[in-house]
């Protein structure tokens, strides 16, 4: 470190850490320069006043991108204990002039492909872990003291080496007169970071050759304004570099050349978990939150911290009181003591709040861990801070509908019903479909399909960078979902995709993008003649042509494309099953399960105003469906396994009569049927999965059927049976405990293969009439869920089904 009365002060820190921030304070309240000097991108000078808004709150961070490809960007985090946002604040609140003098973005994003490039504390948008595969394992100087040391946690050598040393004043007080030297730690920093930069040279860090050779020239030019009169704050590693003699062409000629890209850069909130060295920022701690708590606390830092602590015990439920916090205390004082510690640190808060408030569990300390040392602080921006249009338009549409990005993950329930409810909706489909996943659709009170959704919110630092990528499709949300969806339905090559893509237009509400889709879909639905293609596809149009009518959408243009594909896989699927392998036939069982559910939403022969089937006559889509799995079920050349589910799903449909269904069984399970096949027939009939989640409850209330297939599972010669046995397993595996102790109880006393006849059912395991009584007792609830009080019985239970 250059003295300052000789030469600029040179104080090199450790980024993010509070005990630099607090003696970079002390030591620029002493030397009080005219001009400080940061290590940061120079595009963010003009950005720098921003942060004295009373409206910017850290953490925050610089983030630059490339104009022309927005995904190429890079990120500087500040942190209200980042040593460089304490210089910046001190600037600005003292008159004094603040500059970056770090290599320019536009030269560090335009060299991020060199795989020799480093970008140093600069956060990459494909975050620190790329970085280290790109450039191999590098010295952490850090690290290496505390090994010097004797320590193996370089976490706990920098707090008892700087964090738990005064400063000589309260951590946001005035420096303290008298013997205290607010230089001394700085000085103390450059001997150790020089004889490391003696031993290791650049440590890995090739290119920061040429970053410290550009902070020299920024150096040499603010001098010629101010004199000696400057102070440098930047990573400690890097103040031997720029102590170094050297030449002004020297310097010159390591930038000399290097490539240029067109850059812009703005202020976006930032979190203290993306802070975490854990997420793969390279510079960052392993514990933002107790750093943030060492900074912001006046006195008494581990008394303060345990007692928030507590109030995180308490606020979950467990009995935690004063008493705790006061014997937790005096434990981690005593562990700091007996290992030779200056202050109890954050390992020995954790071992005094685990013996102490958690009983000797690890279990809570995940939730502190979560919530207190890393934490879920999320930052502030001034709406004036330079932004791509799309993102101001996104950060309108938040304002107005009440949703606040927010760093802890939430869930957020959606009533469709309601006018805010349904615009959040469209909000976060058009936002997904943009690739910005601030939402995630997730399981709620209800399953999809109905009038209510529920999803899964978390705002993390890098959909900045996916909102400034789609700023390319247009300057507002619905322009640019518009524009991205019609692109993706012209390059879109598969069946599946454009189906896929027609459902999300409609749940984002871009009717003027589903024109371009619904021709687009027509397309590849004429050309595709795969069934397994066609199988894929038809799920999601069905769903659409089925709810489409909650969010208001006109679904009529589908109506004729879904009932084309459905009658193309009835006429296609009975050749497609022929001949195929274990492993193609369970693939299309799955395809099976899923065209039965998707034709069950379709129109029938009555809703010919809604684009249904009613087109094709008698003969509606439904009734060639029963056709199809009708010859499936009966054809010897398709796999056992597609016989049974196509029996199984004629019989749940009413379309197979239980003699039939019990001729078919018999027929499967001969003594003439290889064992292996008559197993997967099994499995398919009374497997669950699809269509079917409780296979297990035909058996228990057939037990005609429960007999046949005990009576062949015991006739099973013993050479084949461990051959059959992990189909049946497999099979048998997935059912709820209870099905299979009941199936076992039966099996146990004999099924009754010979009882009495059964009357007519409409549906197997059901009693034939409705019980009125239990049926009007059901109700009151029904109206409770569909919100319709008023709704007399009829009208009800046409709704509720």
């Amino acid at each position: 470190m250059t003295d300052g009365a000789t030469g600029p002060l040179l104080l090199g820190v450790r980024h993010h850490g509070p005990g630099s921030a607090r003696a970079v304070r002390a030591a620029l309240d002493a030397a009080a320069p005219t001009a400080v000097l940061i290590e940061g991108p120079p595009e963010g000078d003009a950005l720098l006043p921003l942060a004295a808004d009373e409206r910017m709150r850290p953490p925050v961070a610089l983030l630059a991108h490339a104009v022309d490809d927005p995904g190429r960007a890079s990120f500087w985090p500040m942190a209200e204990f980042s040593p460089e946002w304490v210089a910046v604040r001190w600037a600005l609140d003292h008159g004094a002039a603040v500059r970056f003098i770090d290599l320019p973005a536009t030269h560090t994003l335009a060299m991020a492909g060199d795989p020799t490039w480093t970008d140093g504390e600069g956060e990459g948008a494909d975050g620190g872990e790329a970085d280290e595969r790109r450039h191999g394992l590098r010295v952490d100087p850090i690290a290496v003291l505390a090994g010097t040391a004797g320590y193996d946690d370089p976490e706990r050598w920098w707090e008892d080496v700087v964090e738990h040393r005064g400063t000589g004043a309260a951590p946001n007080g005035p420096p303290a007169t008298g013997a205290y030297d607010p230089l001394a730690v700085f000085a103390q920093l450059a001997d150790a970071m020089a004889a490391l930069r003696e031993t290791y040279g650049h440590g890995g860090h090739e290119r920061d050759l040429v970053r410290e050779a550009h902070m020299r020239l920024q150096i040499r030019a603010a001098r010629k304004t101010h004199g000696d009169a400057i102070a440098v704050v930047c990573g400690a590693w890097h103040v031997p570099a720029l102590t170094t003699r050297t030449t002004v062409t020297a310097d010159r000629a390591l930038v000399k050349g290097l490539p240029k890209v067109k850059t812009g850069i703005t202020w976006v909130p930032w979190t203290h978990r993306r802070l975490a060295r854990h997420s793969g920022y390279g510079a960052g701690i392993d514990s933002p939150g107790w750093y943030g708590h060492l900074f912001g606390a006046p006195d008494r830092p581990v008394e303060r911290w345990l007692t928030k602590v507590a109030g995180l015990l308490r606020d979950e439920g467990r009995m935690v009181s004063s008493a705790h916090v006061i014997e937790a205390v005096r434990l981690a004082g005593t562990l700091a003591a007996m290992r030779g510690r200056p202050l109890a640190g954050l390992t020995e808060t954790i071992d005094a709040v685990r013996a102490v408030m958690c009983d000797g569990s690890d279990v809570p300390l995940d939730l502190i861990r979560d919530r207190l040392i890393i934490g879920d602080a999320l930052g502030e921006v001034p709406d004036t801070a330079p932004a791509v249009p799309l993102q101001r338009d996104l950060t309108r549409l938040q304002r107005t509908l009440r949703l606040k990005p927010e760093a802890m993950e939430r869930d957020l329930d959606l009533d469709l019903r309601k006018e805010t409810d349904a615009a959040r909706s469209l909000l976060l489909h058009r936002l997904r479909l943009l690739g910005v996943g601030w939402g995630e659709p997730a399981a709620g009170r209800a399953g999809t399909g109905t009038f209510r959704e529920s999803w899964r919110l978390r705002w993390e630092p890098e959909l900045h960078v996916r909102v400034a990528e789609a700023g390319v499709w247009g300057t507002t949300v619905l322009a640019a979902a518009t524009a991205r969806a019609a692109s993706d339905a012209t390059s879109a090559t598969a069946l599946a995709d454009v189906t896929s893509l027609a459902e999300r237009c409609l749940l984002a509400g871009l009717s003027d993008a589903l024109p371009v889709v619904m021709r687009a879909l027509a397309d590849r639905a004429a050309l595709d003649a795969d069934v397994g293609h066609l199988a894929q596809a038809l799920p999601a149009l069905a769903r659409s042509l089925r709810y489409g009518d909650v969010r208001s959408t006109d679904t009529a243009a589908l109506g004729g494309v879904a009932t084309g594909l459905a009658l193309r896989i009835c006429v296609g699927l009975p050749p497609a099953c022929t001949g195929l392998d274990a492993d193609g036939a369970a693939e299309m069982r799955g395809h099976l399960d899923a065209v039965h559910s998707a034709i069950r939403l379709l129109p029938g022969p009555a809703d010919a105003g809604t684009g249904g089937a009613a087109e094709n006559g008698p003969q509606d889509v439904a009734g060639r469906w029963a056709d199809a799995l009708g010859r499936l079920a009966g054809r010897d050349t398709v796999p056992g396994v597609l016989r049974g589910r196509a029996a199984r799903l004629l019989l749940d449909d009413g379309r197979l009569a239980e003699d039939e269904a019990a001729r078919l069984m018999g027929l499967a399970l001969s003594p003439g049927t290889p064992p292996a096949e008559a197993a997967a027939w099994i499995e398919g009939f009374v497997g669950g999965g699809g269509a079917d989640p409780g296979g297990g409850m035909l058996l228990v209330h057939d037990e005609r059927l429960l007999g046949m297939v005990d009576a062949w599972l015991t006739g099973v010669p013993a050479e084949a049976f461990t051959d059959v046995l992990p189909l049946l397993r497999r099979t048998f595996s997935a059912y709820e405990p209870g099905v299979r102790r009941t199936l076992g109880e039966l099996v146990r006393r004999g099924p009754a293969v010979d009882g009495p006849a059964r009357a007519e059912a409409a549906v197997p395991g059901f009693a034939a009439e409705l019980d009125a009584s239990r049926a009007d007792a059901v109700l009151p609830l029904l109206r409770l869920l569909l919100g319709a009080e008023d709704t007399d019985d009829d009208e009800l239970l046409g709704a509720g089904t």
